[in-house]
């Protein structure tokens, strides 16, 4: 379970942008599914096609992992189930109903871009500035413990 969620090392200025990338898409994730959590089995409406543990699921993954991407916690999870949730949304629902990629209204360009990022921040993780990083880093060499290791070394 530790290599699922060890983020891989990048530098600061790439964890930065990676930071900036997770906040603004979980928040906005979040915001979406927050009046989703509120309803959760039935928010789809009396007429939908997904049962209500699908839509129950469909709005934990888009609130709670919104929350866990914003936070950098259990990030490969999160960016899973986001994953699912936005493909979804573009296969069942948008391109049945013909909607354009960028539009006024009913376009799926939105979801695209979540499941964009979300599957971008499953490939690179999600860097140094988050709870990730703070679990599940590897532990580090320090100069300390290779001044150590020569010093023992027989010839």
């Amino acid at each position: 379970m530790n290599r699922i969620f060890s983020p891989p090392d990048v530098g600061s200025a790439a964890s930065l942008g990676l930071l900036v990338l997770r906040v603004a898409a979980g928040l906005g994730l979040a915001m979406h599914g927050f009046s989703k959590v509120q309803n959760m089995t039935s928010w789809m409406g009396p007429d939908s096609w997904a049962p209500p543990l699908l839509q129950a699921l469909a709005a934990l993954a888009e609130f709670g992992g919104g929350l866990a991407l914003a936070l950098g916690l259990f990030t490969p999870l999160a960016c899973l189930g986001i994953m699912c949730v936005m493909a979804t949304a573009i296969f069942a629902v948008h391109v049945p109903q013909g909607h354009p990629f960028v539009g006024k209204k009913g376009s799926y360009e939105l979801p695209l871009l979540y499941l964009t990022t979300a599957f971008s921040l499953m490939l690179t993780g999600p860097g140094a500035f988050s709870i990730d990083a703070l679990l599940f880093r590897k532990k580090l060499v320090t100069p300390t413990t290779v001044e150590r290791r020569e010093t023992i070394s027989v010839p």
